[in-house]
């Protein structure tokens, strides 16, 4: 992942454009909530330490994963029980400062995962041609979940590579594997709630996230 951006959210060790100013070839998660104090950043840094954990840092170039909200609070620390449930796996909550979406954050991401279908709604809306490259997180996960690893490219072609082609794979899929119901698609706000409420909600992130990096990567959790 590439070096942080003063708390922007973007993540770690790797300059990001070669000595002639072009970006290097990088494939760019961005989470999506409506504050970006709560649950985005709860996943985008679980995403990173799933990741990290899976793969370790030499192996990160060319990956960013970052967050913004659609009322995104700009500049604002996430909420003090999103650091909680973050510590609570491990995952680094430090540096981070909400912002608000942007066309350009649509734009520059290769995956947009929201928390909701509202959000998925609006993050489409803003056009860019997002539409096959936006889902809501557990949408995305139910679709990944049917995806034959061997059809990847192996993790020695890159991540980047990998990861272009989960996207396309997951698009390819949607409007054969639905959702049971509507709201089993969607990850709740726990905005003002108490910690134990921020803490299922960071345990149904953490279970949707699990299948996503597995799928990203070729390599499973720890047991």
């Amino acid at each position: 992942m590439t070096s942080p951006d003063a708390g922007r959210g973007i993540g770690n060790g790797e300059e990001t454009r070669t000595f002639t100013g072009l970006p290097r070839d990088t494939f760019r998660i961005l989470h999506v909530s409506t504050g970006n104090v709560c649950r985005s950043p709860i996943t985008e840094r679980l995403t990173r330490h799933a990741v990290a954990d899976r793969l370790g840092d030499p192996l990160w170039g060319g990956l960013v994963v970052e967050s913004a909200g659609t009322w995104g609070h700009e500049g604002a620390p996430m909420e003090t029980n999103a650091e909680a449930v973050l510590a609570d796996f491990g995952a680094d909550a430090s540096g981070f400062l909400g912002r608000e979406l942007l066309d350009e954050h649509v734009i520059m991401a290769d995956l947009v995962l929201t928390a909701t279908r509202d959000h998925r709604a609006q993050v489409i809306s803003m056009g860019h041609s997002a539409g096959l490259r936006t889902f809501t997180l557990k949408e995305f996960t139910r679709l990944v979940r049917a995806i034959d690893p061997a059809t990847l490219p192996p993790l020695e072609e890159g991540l980047v590579a990998r990861a272009r082609a989960l996207v396309r794979a997951a698009a390819a899929l949607r409007g054969w594997l639905l959702a049971p119901t509507a709201e089993a698609d969607e990850v709740y706000d726990p905005y003002g709630a108490p910690l134990p409420f921020f803490r299922s909600v960071g345990d149904e992130i953490h279970q949707a996230l699990d299948p996503v990096v597995t799928a990203l990567t070729g390599v499973p959790a720890r047991a």
